[in-house]
């Protein structure tokens, strides 16, 4: 799933470039970090992937400041928070060892699932009939993100899944 597109930035704000340079930043500066796992491919996991407009809002969020470009946005993250807060943000966008399909998430109303940061996400089905699903996490003060209909059980098939979500999950209450 990762660098599907290629391994660029671009102006699509809804692919995930700026979770791929998220990714390869971690582990440029941290190379046995446990990120690598999302460039692994073969070990089971369920990803929950926010796009490149996700990015710039919680860059956004962070700074008051609207990052023009999606590597603006990236540089604005890393520069706020640093590269080991980056790393347990991207953590809590994964649920190891389970590849949850978007049937098997609409059938999961009120369940906790155990990221790899280690803490939990809620899984909250609004709508099973067309399907919304949000997923709360720990920042009681912003807005929890959604699922993508048109970005669900991207990778179906193989050891990793991945939703595309409309906000950056954060494992704290900023």
């Amino acid at each position: 799933m990762l660098a599907a597109d290629g391994d660029t930035f671009d102006r699509d704000p809804y692919d995930f470039d700026v979770l791929d340079q998220a990714v390869a930043v971690v582990l440029a500066a941290k190379p046995s970090s446990p990120v690598a796992v999302l460039a692994d491919g073969t070990v089971p996991l369920t990803a929950f992937v926010p796009n490149d407009r996700a990015f710039q809002l919680f860059a956004w969020d962070l700074t008051h400041r609207w990052p023009r470009t999606e590597q603006a946005a990236l540089e604005s993250i890393a520069g706020t928070v640093g590269i080991d807060a980056v790393e347990q943000v991207l953590l809590y966008h994964v649920v190891p060892g389970a590849t949850i399909d978007s049937r098997t998430a609409l059938r999961s109303d009120d369940a906790v699932l155990t990221t790899a940061q280690g803490a939990g996400v809620r899984v909250d089905v609004i709508s099973r009939w067309v399907p919304l699903v949000r997923l709360v996490d720990q920042d009681r003060n912003d807005v929890d993100p959604f699922l993508i209909r048109s970005q669900l059980d991207l990778n179906k098939g193989n050891a990793q899944i991945a939703h595309g979500i409309t906000a950056v999950l954060r494992p704290v209450n900023l």
